[in-house]
């Protein structure tokens, strides 16, 4: 199954090659697995963003570095810690934490991860589609809205200090 390629990486240092959407439509029906995801970020530099997630019973420790002109690509390191550490480092992080449900949608050839928001950024669903470079193409399911892969506004780090509920 395609999900296994989306797995949490652990131990790896990486290009991360994303596109990003608004959804806008209902993707519910189609989704293979939903899970629930609470982060928060100990740096929003964008030249070093430095966040710590737990999903299900596990916790993740990653570095990402700066994006490229086009959004779509930049570093990415995880690693799995334990839930132990990743509870007490989101302590430590910076305030509004992201708490959100991923629903995991298989698309002819391409794996969609859908985040349905809740909390200050309740309302917003953002789904991204990794792909193996920037010049990959890839079909685009109906539910599917305009691209956001290159506005930093719907960067999690950036909703983590600036919420989808407080914009205009």
């Amino acid at each position: 199954m395609k999900f296994d390629r989306l797995r949490m990486r652990q131990e790896k240092m990486t290009r991360e090659i994303e596109r990003k959407f608004l959804v806008q439509g209902d993707f519910r029906l189609m989704a293979a697995g939903k899970f629930e995801i609470k982060q928060g970020y100990l740096s929003i530099d964008p030249e070093r963003t430095v966040r710590v997630r737990i999903t299900s019973k596990k916790g993740f420790l990653t570095i990402k570095g700066p994006s490229d002109a086009s959004g779509m690509s930049r570093f990415e390191w995880e690693q799995e810690i334990s839930l132990g550490d990743a509870k007490g480092l989101l302590k430590l992080c910076l305030p509004h934490l992201i708490e959100k449900t991923r629903y995991v949608v298989e698309y002819e050839d391409h794996v969609f991860e859908i985040d349905e928001f809740q909390g200050a950024n309740q309302g917003l669903l953002l789904a991204e589609v990794e792909l193996s470079s920037t010049a990959e193409e890839c079909s685009l399911p109906d539910w599917i809205g305009q691209e956001v892969t290159n506005n930093p506004r719907y960067y999690n780090s950036y909703l983590s200090n600036h919420p989808f509920s407080t914009w205009k």
